[in-house]
């Protein structure tokens, strides 16, 4: 019960104080003379955000105060915060370094783990049709949406000389990245053809594909490893199925590592923005914030609500049933902490235990809406950070991308940041900007995460209904009063 309390806690108290910080920053310029006092309040509310960082132990915590005083350092100091960023580049390097073992063991293990789909017959192939359709449209949600506010134009963060890497090797970007280049971009790679942009995709050699960050590549390979390991006998596949999971676990074990220096990475991304292109960033992100919020929204009134009345579900008994789930999604950013609430929840709202045992956690692998369409949001805020034009060809090309990419990615905070990096490395992106949304990620995984929740649990009672084994009669009021209590 205390994770259910803490975050909350944590994430209001770091509110606060970005609206006192912004209180300090925008007084000057209404009120000149008020410039010393304001310098005082500002650092005073990073000296009070770091008590309060230090006593919770609070990795969000941490993150909004390097955020803070990066945007700080970028104002007072702009020469120190652009030669700090170095510091950046090292947080990014690390977060690289994750993307393509992690792409690897999240599809083997979603794939040859979830073999058992097409040995249900009907429930299977329905659940997997059901988590397409939802997923395609929370991508064309989420495209739509950053196209119409444009919250990353005018930011112009480009990738620093020491974060770009040449391979020598074609790599996938210089088949999509046509336009002229704006001023001081990169001059792009001659257009792949089509025939040699469908031959890169597939690779010839794993090793030089991971090495190489090759994440199409990375990605196919899985897909058909996870395929043919689903073909063995279970003595067969289960050692390797468990060495897949034994990698992806590392992974993120590796990948809560790497956070711990999230604050430091992203401070001296903010300060190099904020030096190089003046608060405004803090604008950008605000409408990036606002658009994502928007966009779950309209997500769950043009998808969910539409697929909840087809189903015929009773949606009162059903908003009474994920209030709990939803509630610790939202509050923990961890989709994984609201599991097992979830499947007693829908277990008593009706859906069969058979049913429930299989949609939803097939669902957290295939099925997280939310997290797509801030992928598909964030992805394209990237291109616009850095001036870089995306056609609609493009565009759907990444829809295509993400809709690869994103399956498997666990439903723990920040792990979208690696699917994130991933596709942007496809698409010749650079992650200068990734590193500035992080700085609000925890609000926006708030949203995408509670999302992915209450999706799942959609599924199991659409998919319930769908298959004619969903309840008859409605549920025991007392079985709907013990989720509450």
């Amino acid at each position: 019960m205390k994770a259910r309390g803490e975050k909350p806690s944590v994430t209001l108290l770091a509110a606060a104080g970005i609206a006192l910080y912004a209180a300090g920053a925008i007084a000057p310029y209404l009120w000149p003379i008020m410039r010393p006092a304001a310098t005082v309040i500002r650092i005073a509310t990073l000296a009070l955000l770091a008590l309060a960082a230090v006593r919770r132990r609070s990795l969000t915590g941490w993150i909004f105060l390097g955020m803070l005083a990066g945007i700080e350092l970028g104002v007072d100091a702009p020469h120190a915060a652009l030669a700090g960023r170095v510091f950046s580049d090292i947080f990014l390097r690390l977060i690289k370094v994750i993307v393509a073992p992690l792409i690897l063991g999240t599809l083997i293990t979603g794939i040859a783990g979830h073999a058992e789909a097409r040995t249900v017959g009907r429930l299977g192939l329905k659940s997997l049709i059901y988590f397409e359709v939802l997923t395609t449209v929370a991508l064309v949600i989420g495209l739509a949406a950053i196209d119409i506010s444009r919250a990353g134009a005018g930011l112009h963060l480009t990738a620093s000389p020491s974060a770009q890497t040449n391979t020598g090797q074609p790599r996938l970007q210089s088949s999509v990245v046509t336009e002229s280049p704006q001023p001081g971009q990169t001059t792009p790679a001659p257009a792949l053809s089509w025939q040699q942009f469908l031959l890169h995709v597939f690779p010839e050699n794993i090793a030089s594909a991971v090495a190489e960050n090759q994440i199409l590549q990375v990605a196919v390979f899985a897909i058909l490893f996870g395929l043919a390991l689903g073909r063995l006998s279970e003595a067969k596949r289960a050692p390797l199925v468990r060495l897949a999971e034994s990698l992806t676990e590392t992974m993120f074990v590796f990948t809560n590592f790497v956070m711990l220096y999230a604050p430091i990475g992203v401070g001296a991304a903010l300060a190099y923005t904020v030096a190089h292109s003046g608060l405004g960033v803090m604008v950008n992100l605000g409408k990036l914030l606002l658009t994502l919020y928007v966009a779950l929204v309209l997500f769950a009134l043009v998808a969910m609500l539409p697929a909840a009345l087809l189903a015929r579900l009773p949606l009162r008994e059903f908003l009474r049933a994920i209030a709990e789930p939803a509630t610790i999604a939202f509050a923990t950013s961890t989709s994984e902490a609201a599991l097992p609430r979830a499947m007693e929840a829908m277990e008593a709202f009706g859906v069969p235990r058979r049913i429930v045992a299989f949609v939803i956690p097939t669902g957290y692998s295939f099925n997280l809406a939310g997290s797509a369409l801030y992928l598909a949001l964030a992805s394209i805020f990237t291109a616009q950070a850095a001036g870089i034009h995306m056609s609609l060809g493009r565009q759907a090309a990444m829809l295509a991308t993400l809709m690869l990419t994103s399956k498997g990615v666990a439903g723990v905070p920040r792990a979208v940041l690696v699917v994130l990096l991933a596709t942007s490395s496809v698409f010749g992106l650079p992650t200068e900007p990734i590193l500035v949304i992080l700085g609000i990620d925890a609000l926006m995984d708030m949203g995408r995460t509670t999302i992915n929740v209450v999706g799942n649990c959609l599924a199991a009672a659409v998919v319930a209904r769908w298959e004619g084994e969903f309840r008859t009669t409605a549920p025991a009021e007392e079985a709907l009063a013990a989720l509450e209590s």
